[in-house]
């Protein structure tokens, strides 16, 4: 799938932008709401055509599709993404896969056991390996893979450049056991989470020294220990090539040979089309095209009654041809030249939908989830009564059946930050916060001091010195005199009095604007009805710029607009699942510095950036929409409205996350808080907005885990001040976070006790949810489009695909792809 903000190193590095809390928060409810037992939690099976594997071929090749080649094939370092993931699997040993209801399960291709064997008066696992366990120059994986990992990964050693070191670094001692295929693992404190280490396992010869780590690692693996071996990488092509590993002891893999392609998600209906790829994560529309095409295997040749052409009416394809055979001869050449485009664009679509016949979409819950990320660093956001506020104005089973009903999947929202349903531990703790409630949400807010008629009154300390002033330019003012200060504080007052009275002069022109919005509306649709070709082009010109983050000054683009049928409902096709990387903090200081080429607030103001501008001129991308005079009821506090910045992607697979970024606005527009709904680039979502903290909202995604006490840690952490006067925020991307969290999770980390450390982390969710940093909406729908001949890949769910059963399902399936399709 593809990723925006990008998934960084392996699922075990679960989320990489996450949720905090501020303050220390005093809600009744958070006393009992996280005690008591689990709850029975069902999670989606897997679709993945599970077969026999005497009933699976022998040879041939699958074509696997992944967004991009990997940055590196070294998973522990910071830019390790979803394809490193994916092709690591393949390759190199984990211990401890999950298994389909999301838990660490022992992988006996590695291992005979792994075991606490001492817990006093240190903590001790004894790892059994499997005896037949080589890498593929034939050495054993043994004790010393274990120790050059270690030491590479304790954060001991600066030379080595890696993202993330957590449990590691509680490691005192590695040693051989009773013979070489036993490793004995000291540590110096307890670690509960400890299946969660040495996965992936890299051979000592490239953990072993900085540079093979580093530098080696990143292009090629020439030692590896899986079901089959790195063949090799061509960048020319796209394609990354694994062959059947000669010395695996384990099942023989059933494929010769599995490829990774490069394909991006707007190329993937094309490329299954082609018979490029085999298996690759799709979109809901690329879903809808493959149903489709299936129901239609027996028209007869007949032009479906959808893609190019469907739309044309009777009456205007007569038209159409009326106007190509007329005596206007420049007419006629118009015409005759848009019939034989569309004729083209026929045939096209006919010829993929007849190839997309040879596929199945499967489908399930991805073991992921999407949240609403609440920025509580500054503004109105750094209130913990707004953020509560704006969560319990939402409705979340509104926003998950806007999702996942359409794919016939559960539409059930999701109750926990650090479990997903069907998880062990799994309990619904956003009783905690409370549920959807209106009256409360404004009675939040009327707390807060954000009234009716806040927004037209002026500040109730407007003077030298004030909030308003401090804000300036502290420099300058720390030049002033006190008898500069009192003059400086009168004419503060009088520019205030003056913007007051340009807000009336824009809010006038605005309703001015509105109206000639409508007029110019009743004039388009009047072209509509006269089947104007220009103004049908102009229409689709205008949606592609909305798509790229461009808005058009004087358009009515109000929030809560239905998506089209056809709209992508998988969240960017596997976009925004920020991914494990466990950065450092220097790493992320940096990633924050780096805010400091956009203003000073992070976005680019439509009313100061665009003041006045045509009805029809387009913004750069980027900018936020002009906000519209103060909405009937919009609430504010001292001159200003409440309105939040809202930071959505723009990509062409992103149309489900803006649907309900549009439905979220509708919801706030309810209780009187306003949005600017700021939609950029996929490639700089992340970078540029998320992980340097320019937004108030925005939406994105964490992978699950296995290890929550582990993995949440650095996501849900207090921010702590750095020396250059920055937060150092781990993975809080919100910046919420509480000194009783950070306990709760080093509590959960050490208790060896599993039933103990699950209970632990129940309160911890319960906290992070009154916290209201984040919100978690729905688990995302996971589709995948295979080849209906295929079996045993798909859509996995929880659980590590098994590589070595892939395969085609009979002999005859199992040759050239043009064979297959026959």
């Amino acid at each position: 799938m593809s990723h925006v903000g990008v998934p960084r190193g392996t699922v075990r590095k679960r989320r990489s932008l996450a949720l905090l809390t501020t303050g220390v928060l005093t809600i009744p409810v958070l006393a009992g709401c996280s005690s008591g037992g689990e709850e029975t939690s069902r999670g989606v099976p897997q679709d993945i055509a599970p077969a026999a594997r005497e009933t699976v071929a022998d040879g041939s090749t699958v074509n696997w599709a992944v967004d991009a080649l990997p940055a590196t094939f070294n998973a522990f370092q910071a830019d390790a993404d979803s394809a490193t993931t994916r092709i690591t699997g393949a390759l190199l040993p984990t211990l401890f896969p999950m298994d389909k209801s999301g838990q660490p399960k022992l992988n006996p291709d590695y291992l005979e056991s792994a075991k606490v064997i001492e817990r006093e008066p240190k903590q001790v696992v004894l790892y059994k390996l499997n005896q037949q366990a080589v890498w593929s120059d034939g050495r054993e994986i043994g004790a010393p893979d274990f120790v050059a990992q270690w030491r590479a990964l304790s954060g001991k050693d600066s030379a080595f450049w890696t993202a993330r070191n957590s449990g590691y670094e509680r490691i005192e001692k590695i040693e051989r056991g009773a013979d070489d295929l036993q490793v004995r693992v000291t540590f110096s404190k307890p670690y509960a989470d400890w299946r969660s280490l040495f996965s992936p396992l890299y051979p000592k010869e490239i953990t072993g020294s900085p540079d093979a780590f580093n530098d080696g690692a990143r292009t090629t693996l020439k030692n590896t220990a899986g079901p089959f071996v790195l063949r090799g990488v061509s960048k020319s092509k796209g394609t990354v090539t694994l062959a059947r590993n000669p010395r695996w002891w384990g099942d023989k893999a059933k494929l010769d040979t599995l490829v990774f392609r490069a394909v991006a998600a707007k190329d993937r209906t094309q490329a299954l089309a082609d018979g490029t790829v085999d298996v690759a994560d799709i979109d809901a529309a690329t879903a809808d095209r493959i149903t489709l095409a299936r129901r239609d295997r027996g028209n007869n040749g007949q032009q479906p009654a959808h893609g190019p052409g469907s739309e044309i009416t009777p009456a205007a394809a007569l038209r159409s041809w009326a106007l190509a055979h007329g005596s206007d001869e420049e007419a006629a050449e118009i015409a005759q030249a848009a019939r034989e485009k569309n004729r083209k664009a026929v045939v096209a679509y006919a010829t993929e939908q007849k190839a997309l016949r040879d596929f199945a979409v499967r489908k399930s819950l991805e073991p992921a989830y999407t949240q609403l990320a609440l920025n509580g660093e500054s503004g109105p956001l750094a209130d913990d009564r707004v953020r509560r506020a704006v969560a319990r104005a939402l409705d979340r089973q509104e926003l998950a059946q806007t999702v996942l009903g359409p794919l016939g999947l559960p539409a059930k929202p999701l109750g926990s930050h650090l479990a997903l349903a069907g998880q062990p531990g799994y309990k619904d703790g956003s009783g905690a916060l409370g549920d959807q409630n209106t009256k409360e949400a404004q009675a939040l807010l009327a707390d807060a001091g954000w009234t009716r008629g806040g927004a037209a009154q002026l500040p109730k300390d407007t003077k030298a010195g004030s909030e308003a002033e401090k804000k300036g330019d502290k420099d300058a003012k720390e030049d002033k005199d006190k008898d500069k200060d009192t003059k400086e504080g009168a004419e503060a007052e009088k520019e205030t009095a003056e913007d007051a009275k340009k807000d009336e002069d824009k809010d006038a022109k605005t309703e001015k604007s509105e109206k000639e919005d409508k007029e110019e509306k009743a004039d388009k649709e009047a072209e509509d009805e006269k089947g104007d070709k220009k103004a049908d082009r102009a229409s689709e010109d205008s949606a592609a710029s909305r798509d790229e983050g461009l808005y058009i000054v004087g358009e009515d683009n109000k929030p809560g607009a239905q998506a089209p049928a056809h709209a992508s409902a998988n969240g960017a096709s596997g976009l925004h699942v920020i991914a494990p990387a466990r950065t450092a903090a220097a790493q992320s200081a940096a990633l924050l510095r780096q805010a400091g080429v956009l203003g000073e607030d992070g976005t680019v103001a439509a009313q100061d950036k665009q003041p006045g501008g045509a009805a029809g001129a387009y913004a750069p991308v980027g900018t936020a929409a002009p906000a519209p005079a103060a909405a009937k009821g919009q609430l504010g506090k001292d001159g200003k409205t409440l309105t939040l910045r809202f930071v959505l992607p723009s990509g062409p697979g992103s149309q489900s996350l803006r649907s309900v970024g549009d439905k979220i606005a509708a919801m706030l527009e309810k209780i009187g808080i306003g949005t600017e709904i700021t939609k950029v680039p996929d490639e700089s979502y992340f970078k540029d907005h998320i992980a340097s903290g320019e937004y108030d909202l925005a939406l994105y995604s964490w992978p699950a885990t296995a290890y929550p006490a582990t993995d949440g840690r650095p996501i849900y952490a207090k921010p702590e001040p750095a020396t250059d006067g920055s937060l150092l925020v781990e993975q809080n991307y919100t910046r919420v976070g509480t000194d009783h969290i950070d306990q709760l999770f080093d509590q959960a980390a050490a208790e060896l006790d599993e039933k103990a450390a699950r209970e632990l982390m129940k309160q911890a969710d319960a906290r992070i949810w009154a916290a209201a940093g984040s919100i978690p909406l729905f688990q995302r729908p996971q589709l995948v489009a295979v080849d209906k001949k295929l079996a045993n890949v798909g859509a996995f769910g929880f659980a590590a695909p098994r590589y070595q059963d892939i395969g085609f399902k009979n002999r005859q399936a199992a040759g050239s792809p043009a064979d297959r399709k026959k």
